[in-house]
């Protein structure tokens, strides 16, 4: 069985929840996608006009992206490449690697937008990933992003595109409001 969040299907749609926020991002903005898989987000953010950075450890569904830079890298035990301020997106999909969280917030140019959304805890009852190393516990993503403006947040159950417990944060690094989506 393909795994949930590393699927093998290329026409999976992007994750409503991103492609909600995404137009906080600056028009024509540098955006990166960790962990990007087949690029699903990274794909719909170039077609909205974004210059957009995909990276992963495997970037073979990465090898048709047209007008995407692809880099592959070992975030988990390489150097993390990229420069603090760089990017005025950053996206994470599915993906949870606590020790990222200090990277996403440097890596934000001021104004820059964070979109994450990934598996939270009591998702072990429901299916993968179950291992709680790879679950958010309650309210853990707005407290280790205090140092951004949350725009929005949300913890809890869902049964599309599967039933599983999810959190989701939208925020920007600066402290000037934002228009809502």
């Amino acid at each position: 069985m393909p795994s949930f969040d590393r699927p093998t299907d290329t026409n999976i749609p992007p994750s409503p929840w991103i492609m909600r926020w995404a137009s906080l991002i600056k028009p024509g903005g540098t955006v990166l996608d960790v962990a990007a898989g087949h690029g699903r987000h990274a794909r719909a953010l170039a077609a909205l006009g974004h210059k957009v950075t995909a990276t992963d450890i495997d970037v073979t569904g990465l090898k048709d992206a047209i007008g995407i830079e692809v880099i592959a890298a070992d975030l988990e035990t390489g150097v993390w490449p990229f420069a603090p301020g760089r990017f005025d997106g950053i996206v994470v999909a599915n993906y949870l690697h606590r020790a990222h969280f200090p990277h996403l917030v440097a890596g934000l140019a001021d104004g820059g937008v964070l979109l994450f959304e990934t598996f939270g805890q009591g998702n072990e009852k429901l299916g993968r990933p179950r291992n709680p190393d790879f679950l958010l516990a309650p309210g853990e993503l707005p407290a280790a992003f205090a140092a951004l403006q949350v725009v929005a947040y949300e913890h809890g159950t869902e049964q599309h595109p599967r039933p599983a417990v999810r959190q989701r944060i939208c925020a920007v690094k600066g402290r000037e409001p934002r228009a809502l989506a």
